[in-house]
């Protein structure tokens, strides 16, 4: 079994070296290609004709000067461009969970989107931000892995990969929330102005908005959320809406 194990918050992300840990459990044909910095909020975008410079650091890992998305195609189409593709793309663990609005944001879950492009099951990792990782975190979820992956008939249809919220202490229950509403990037900050130049930042973090039933409630209660995801989101239109659109 080949895993290929990708981030957003850079290949020397602690996260990262714990996904790392427990997929080794799992198997020893266990790859990493991660962003050379932090690329937090890069979605699923790709840097297409642009140099891109990989730097192998360690046996088996390598570093990406491009964007999360560019990590699994740079591993498709030159790590592995001769050699056996992944069965499985893992992603994170993310440095805070990946919810509600984060799900069109997020590297970590633009990561799996570029799986499944590519025909492979994927699972996107977060968690809540400064947990007590610990080794028991790492067999757990290196158990919680290998489940996925033996019931991935039930989940790993064309186009969908999962999302996982894991909570602040492990092991802990599941839970399948609604995806609820909860924007980052709501304010903007003024670092500098002169005349016509103006230079704002947009601060990190929020409050965590929550609404019963939702990924925050479920995960704030100490519970592992988990969604399916897919990659098209059509919602069809009504046919009398197209026969009343002149044409």
């Amino acid at each position: 079994m080949r895993i290929l194990i990708c981030n957003d918050d850079g290949i020397e992300a602690p996260g990262l070296a714990r996904l790392a840990n427990a997929a080794g459990g799992l198997s020893d044909d266990v790859w990493v290609v991660a962003p050379d910095g932090k690329r937090t909020a890069a979605g699923s975008s790709l840097t297409i004709a642009r140099p891109l410079t990989m730097r192998r650091v360690k046996p088996n890992w390598y570093s990406c000067s491009g964007t999360p998305a560019d990590c699994v195609v740079s591993a498709m189409t030159w790590l592995f461009a001769d050699a056996r593709k992944p069965d499985l793309v893992l992603s994170g663990v993310n440095d805070g969970r990946n919810v509600a609005e984060d799900l069109a944001y997020s590297g970590t879950l633009g990561i799996a989107r570029e799986a499944t492009f590519w025909g492979v099951s994927a699972i996107g990792f977060s968690r809540v931000k400064n947990p007590d990782f610990t080794d028991g975190d790492d067999r757990w979820l290196g158990a919680l892995i290998a489940s996925l992956w033996q019931s991935r008939a039930d989940w790993a249809t064309e186009g969908h990969w999962l999302s996982i919220n894991l909570p602040t202490a492990l092991p802990a229950e599941i839970r399948q929330p609604r995806i609820g509403r909860d924007k980052i990037g709501r304010t903007a900050e003024i670092v500098e102005s002169d005349g016509d130049r103006t230079v704002i930042t947009v601060p990190r973090g929020r409050a965590h908005a929550s609404e019963p039933g939702d990924e925050n409630e479920a995960i704030d209660a100490g519970f592992v959320s988990i969604n399916r995801l897919n990659w098209f989101g059509e919602t069809r239109l009504d046919e009398r809406f197209l026969d009343g659109i002149p044409g």
